[in-house]
């Protein structure tokens, strides 16, 4: 399988969903983040992701929110649908609508819950990635769904002509220079802490969610590495490490994201949908422990950070389910 250049960017976040105190999408306030972290560096955006809560959104939603993706970024950033199914034909279905309401990639989550033998994963996999034109990015993350792709099933997976990347969260940089080795696959750093690792052995990007808060630093990794200077990559990783120790650590990145953007007056709500609430007393202070140790890092400036504990608790119901039907 060949390629022709990076169709989907390098600096892609992982975009949360903003939404109000009761639970339902804020859309004004998601046109405006997703020209926050536009401005701020990102050229690639991934909706609907388990960032964006994609469990809990309606297929309405979902499209929706590449629609509202594609206008507001206006061809300065590519959005890609995330999420996906553990229901083939209903991933399939969903990715070729995503492709109709103009998204400029896919992502396709490993099947969850399920947990299919690697030969079920290489078919639903090139089901999916059959039914549509766009260019496929596979998210390996068996941690939340319980099966890894396999070496060998990503070699086989390779030579589909519409599977280009994969996003790993799996951690196993041996495996990733072994793909690199063996195949023409992009890989996307899925590990926020580990992005300059996985650029430094030749993944083409990441897909972060710390991008949230600050895309600049960022891009200042990414760029840096395409000049071969690790010592600028480094100094800007290691200034970003207590951000993303406060995202990333305490609990799951969408809420932690949520609470630290609303804290910082640029989202409405830092309400997240049931089963996710937001944290708890002594979660909340850590995180802001965490935050006081954030010093020279562009896009966050925590010196007028107003956190809510009592806007953040619970989680919300929404008032239409996202069932998968």
């Amino acid at each position: 399988m060949t390629h022709s250049g990076n169709p989907f960017g390098q600096v892609l976040v992982a975009l949360i969903t903003p939404m109000t105190a009761d639970g339902e999408v804020d859309w004004p306030a998601t046109e405006k983040h997703i020209d926050d972290v536009i401005s701020a560096g990102a050229d690639g955006i991934v909706v609907t992701g388990t960032t964006g809560e994609t469990s809990t959104l309606t297929d309405p939603e979902k499209l929706r929110l590449v629609e509202v993706g594609k206008s507001v970024s206006a061809g300065r950033a590519k959005i890609i649908t995330g999420g996906g199914s553990n229901e083939t034909a209903h991933a399939i279905e969903l990715y070729k609508a995503s492709e109709k309401a103009g998204a400029d990639g896919i992502m396709i989550v490993t099947p969850y819950y399920n947990k299919p033998t690697q030969a079920g994963i290489l078919t639903h996999f090139r089901l999916v990635a059959d039914a549509t034109d766009l260019p496929v990015i596979l998210y390996d993350i068996p941690g939340r769904t319980g099966v890894p792709i396999k070496y060998e099933t990503i070699l086989r997976l390779a030579k589909h002509p519409n599977i280009l990347a994969i996003k790993d969260a799996k951690g196993d940089f041996s495996e990733v220079s072994r793909v690199l080795n063996q195949t023409d696959l992009m890989y996307f750093s899925g590990d926020d802490a580990n992005v300059l690792p996985h650029l430094a052995i030749g993944a083409s990007g990441l897909i972060g969610v710390t991008a949230n808060i600050t895309a600049t630093p960022y891009r200042t990794i990414v760029d840096a590495v395409n000049a071969g200077d690790l010592a600028s990559a480094t100094a800007a990783h290691q200034s970003l490490e207590p951000l993303v120790r406060a995202v990333m650590t305490h609990v799951p990145g969408t809420v932690a994201a949520k609470y630290i953007l609303h804290g910082l007056g640029r989202i409405g709500s830092p309400r997240v949908r049931l089963p996710l609430v937001g944290p708890e007393e002594w979660e909340a202070a850590v995180i802001e422990d965490e935050l006081a140790l954030v010093k020279n890092v562009a896009g966050a400036d925590f010196s007028n950070f107003r956190p809510d504990r009592n806007a953040a608790a619970g989680g919300a119901l929404p008032k239409v389910h996202g069932t998968t039907r």
